[in-house]
């Protein structure tokens, strides 16, 4: 990139003017662990030392403020915050949306979290739950924004109506291409919010520029907006191998690579899979390397069983950010897996994020639609494309008016 890019937490830090508006006013931070500045200091930490601005409350998210929560429906409770004296409430353990009396402790609410460009991600599920609530008390939300790691590119089937849920947010694709910032906007629009949202924007952040794409790589560190986001390898293959979490596969969770693969099962051969992927959509491979490996979880699924498995490299010479596609690429790997093993248990039935009566794959992809295409054997290639395509083009239109950079 031609010049260093500033994320919204560090233009407010270095510039007071834009802090005007907070002078006078209760503060509240919803955060993460990936929520630092330039120099890797705490978002709370650093916007709490400036003299001018006062803070009476912290938010976490799910996985917590500063803590790791490691998997998936493992909730965080509230605590006071050693440092600064002020209670942390927690949106992911007795509630998902706050509360009154939260809501009475703050009059401006700082958002700023990092998220994946993914609308499973749990982070923009909580950003609408405290517009709404910002809505109903007359709170005022600033986003500090940060980039969309995964870029602009846009994929996957719109979220149909009746799918709400704390992983499907809105009438999103899979893949969105916005920023955090962005997407707030998007919902006050959608939700017909009557609320004061300001977007402390990025400065520099460019989107389509190699070799990050979407994320200043070599400018910035990498944290971990949650435990399994190591990279951002994963971040690209994000809204792909998200779809696993519904499946009796192995998305790599145990290993040192969640979520940079297609898949992980002791019982699959993935070479004759990766071999039926190439022969039914050769064109959905392209963008990155595939390759065959083997690995045994620590936990999670198959812990201590050897997993034949299929990894996605987006990190070499291989990577083409706009021929990428990693929702068609882990829906062909699930339909490869249903025609070399027709009655393989390939749909994990158990609870997902607080929901008992729908299928955990159906949830995160907001209907029943890329199910039923992988399990019906006369459905092809031709067909999904169609019907995702016309989703994407009609969302690549709404988002339009929205876009900020």
């Amino acid at each position: 990139m031609t010049a260093t890019t500033l994320f919204g937490i560090d233009r407010l830090i270095a510039d007071p003017a834009l802090r005007q508006p907070l002078r006078g006013k209760r503060l509240a931070l919803l955060a993460h662990p990936a929520s630092v500045t330039a120099d890797l200091t705490h978002s709370l930490d650093a916007l709490a030392a400036l003299p001018d601005l006062k803070f009476t409350a912290a938010f976490g998210p799910q996985h917590g403020l500063k803590g790791d929560k490691q998997d998936n429906m493992v909730e965080s409770g509230d605590f006071l915050d050693p440092l600064h004296g002020i209670p942390v409430f927690s949106l992911y353990g007795e509630v998902r949306r706050p509360t009154a009396a939260m809501m009475d402790s703050f009059d401006v609410l700082l958002v700023d979290l990092q998220d994946l460009g993914c609308r499973i991600y749990t982070f923009i599920t909580t950003l609408r739950y405290v517009l709404e609530a910002a809505a109903a008390h007359g709170k005022s939300v600033w986003v500090l924004d940060r980039p969309n790691p995964a870029g602009r590119p846009v994929e996957g089937f719109t979220l149909r109506a009746g799918w709400e849920s704390f992983v499907g947010a809105g009438p999103l694709p899979m893949r969105h291409g916005l920023t955090l910032g962005e997407l707030g906007h998007w919902f006050i629009h959608h939700l017909q919010l009557n609320v004061d949202y300001t977007v402390i924007e990025m400065q520099s952040w460019q989107p389509d520029a190699a070799p990050g794409y979407g994320w200043p790589l070599g400018e910035r560190s990498w944290i971990n907006p949650s435990p399994n986001a190591p990279n951002l390898w994963m971040a690209r293959a994000y809204a792909g191998t998200v779809m696993l979490e519904g499946t009796t596969l192995s998305e790599g969770r145990g290993t040192t690579r969640p979520l940079e693969f297609l898949f992980g099962a002791p019982d699959l051969d993935a070479r004759a899979v990766l071999r039926e992927m190439r022969a039914f959509a050769p064109a959905w491979l392209a963008g990155c390397a595939l390759r065959e490996c083997w690995f045994e979880p620590t936990f999670h699924k198959f812990q201590g069983q050897l997993c034949h498995a299929v990894q996605i490299h987006t990190e070499g010479p291989a990577y083409d950010h706009a021929a990428f596609r990693p929702w068609r690429l882990q829906a062909l790997a699930f339909k490869a897996i249903r025609r070399l093993y027709p009655d393989y248990p390939l749909w994990r039935d158990f609870g997902y994020e607080y929901e008992f009566d729908r299928l955990a794959i159906d949830l995160i992809n907001g209907s029943p639609l890329l199910r039923e295409w992988v399990d019906d054997p006369d459905s092809t290639a031709a067909g999904l494309e169609q019907a995702v395509a016309a989703d994407e083009a009609a969302w690549l239109a709404q988002r339009a008016p929205f876009l900020i950079y």
